[in-house]
């Protein structure tokens, strides 16, 4: 089967599904501005998508299945574990996952600003618009 033990394709609908979430976070913050929300969003892929690794005991002893997974994952079963050293780490990548993402939506933001407008001082209205000529009728003979 293509998706049995597959952990490539794990990764792939993990990613897959994590950009409906980016989508469904930047269009549930649409009342926000720009900058926020931009920042916001991306916040949440950064902590989503950031790798950290992981060890993990198995049932002999003295050996350990290690890898990578999502930091915010890492930090749960750490938690979930009562293991204080994964969560560290866990919570560690994520934060900096976080950050990562903030910049990210900041520097997105900074691209696509509204340019300031030159300050021009004001004309008199009198001479820029001309003064509007009568209207005639027309008239059947």
């Amino acid at each position: 089967m293509l998706f049995a033990d597959s952990m490539s394709l794990l990764w792939l609908s993990y990613y897959g599904l994590s950009l409906l979430v980016l989508l469904a976070v930047y269009f549930a913050l649409a009342l926000f501005p720009r900058l926020p929300r931009l920042v916001i969003t991306w916040c949440v892929p950064g902590a989503m998508w950031m790798p950290a690794n992981y060890r993990l005991p198995l049932v002999e002893e003295g050996e350990f299945y290690t890898g990578w997974a999502p930091s915010a994952m890492v930090a749960a079963v750490g938690f979930f574990e009562h293991s204080a050293s994964a969560m560290r780490t866990g919570l560690l990548w994520a934060v900096l996952g976080v950050a990562l993402g903030a910049g990210i939506g900041i520097a997105l933001w900074w691209w696509r600003r509204p340019l300031p407008e030159e300050h021009t001082p004001p004309r008199h209205q009198a001479e820029e618009a001309p003064q509007p000529t009568r209207r005639r009728e027309p008239v059947i003979r």
